[in-house]
């Protein structure tokens, strides 16, 4: 039979004979405790997530810093440059100022450059050139940024216009460009960088790209330079202890900013990737060249003086690329410029 408690009674005797608690008691404290556990798990989730290093992956604060450098100025709007890199365009205005620099393979073995501005605009970007296929899924993980460039292949065009671009080439942004009677052509373009991002308001915001930043992990090998090569170009990164820098230097001479001193990334990425063969011919009937950056693969990542053996993983073209160590843990960069050099692999 149902014991029923006497009104102003304990519903039974406790342990040891003390008064049991009423059931309605016991439930709310059972709640409390329950909750307690539960903000006390949330709480160590939180730190833990918080104690992952680099923008995007922690804090509060990691989260305003830009994905792209880590650094405290994030910007509002994504604006790429397509930039010439031959010995006539050199020295080339604006790059010191980018938040990551791309070089990639372009016909007959030459290497062209692609800037990304978002937390700096200098005034003027350039020499400007031509952009290639392989642009539009490398710059797929922005999501809609603006493209400056002089122009490109007729069968290119329809792609490119359906691409999620805010294309701002020369015949669309008229007054954003201007040409430097001091250089030859087609090598004296430059682009007025801040009239371009005022021109493209709609342009995405700087997003995580998947990197991550902050202290230098364990491990790495000393060195003091590495060389990049193409079939036609050489890119060189000297370590410099004072600046704690990477200084570049192109086909061996010390490449410098116009006007500014010496191009010095903070990290440095080489990422091995397919080049094949695309369905374009320059004027001069060379193959151009399409660099593949869906997928996976090998890469070093050079900071603080050191070389760290990576893998590097992008699944999808609207997706960041994650670099990680042997181990499989995300390999943090130095907060400052990033330059990728994108490496034909073996």
């Amino acid at each position: 039979m149902e014991r029923t408690a006497e009104p102003g009674r304990p519903e039974a005797d406790g342990p040891g004979g003390r008064p049991a608690m009423p059931y309605a008691s016991r439930r709310a404290v059972l709640g409390t405790a329950l909750a307690a556990v539960t903000l006390a798990a949330a709480g160590a989730v939180t730190g833990c997530e918080s104690s992952g290093s680099g923008s995007g992956s922690g804090s509060r604060g990691d989260q305003d810093r830009s994905p792209f450098t880590g650094g405290s100025e994030k910007g509002d709007h994504v604006l790429a440059v397509k930039i010439d890199n031959v010995d006539p365009a050199r020295p080339q205005t604006g790059l010191d100022q980018a938040d990551l620099v791309y070089t990639e393979e372009v016909e007959a073995g030459l290497s062209r450059i692609l800037a990304v501005f978002a937390s700096r605009v200098p005034a003027s970007v350039g020499p400007v050139r031509s952009a290639r296929e392989s642009d539009l899924e490398l710059l797929r993980q922005f999501g809609r940024p603006a493209l400056a460039f002089s122009g490109v292949q007729s069968k290119l065009m329809p792609t490119l216009e359906a691409a999620p671009l805010r294309l701002v080439p020369p015949g669309k942004l008229g007054d954003g460009y201007e040409r430097d009677p001091s250089r030859p052509a087609p090598h004296n373009l430059y682009l007025r960088a801040r009239t371009a991002v005022d021109a493209a308001k709609d342009a995405s915001a700087p997003r995580d790209i998947g990197f991550r930043f902050g202290p230098a992990p364990d491990g790495g090998r000393r060195v003091g330079e590495h060389s990049v090569r193409y079939p036609a170009a050489r890119f060189s990164f000297n370590w410099s202890a004072d600046r704690r820098r990477w200084l570049v230097s192109m086909d061996g001479a010390p490449a410098h900013a116009r006007g500014d001193g010496r191009l010095a990334p903070a990290t440095v990425v080489v990422q091995y990737v397919t080049a094949r063969a695309s369905r374009f011919r320059d004027s001069s009937g060379s193959v151009t060249p399409y660099t593949e950056t869906v997928g996976q693969g090998r890469a070093l990542v050079l900071r603080d003086g050191k070389e760290y053996r990576a893998r590097w993983s992008r699944p999808s073209a609207d997706r960041g690329t994650i670099f990680t160590d042997s181990e499989g843990h995300r390999l943090p960069f130095a907060r400052g410029q990033v330059w990728t050099a994108l490496v034909p692999k073996d």
